[in-house]
């Protein structure tokens, strides 16, 4: 994977515990984005055993044990393009 042009801010953490029916990521300048579960209804669809099987890619990207979609940053932002 590269990086997203015009990104310098990265993903630390996923939480799926913090808040009932959200996603919290935390992001390597501080803050935290927390989005509802229902923006991406095959991530609400795991389990919150398999939820909690994450991987960070390239500090901008991340992805389940158990799905092939892989998010970037830009989704939990709700931006289509940041260039």
């Amino acid at each position: 994977m590269c990086k997203i042009n015009n990104v310098s801010v990265g993903i630390k953490s996923l939480d799926f515990r913090k808040y009932r029916g959200k996603m919290a990521a935390s992001l390597t300048d501080g803050r935290e984005v927390i989005v509802p579960l229902s923006m991406f209804p095959d991530i609400k669809s795991l389990s919150l055993k398999k939820r909690d099987e994450w991987m960070i890619l390239d500090d901008q990207f991340f992805t389940f044990t158990h799905l092939s979609n892989v998010y970037s940053i830009q989704d939990l932002m709700g931006l289509k393009s940041l260039s």
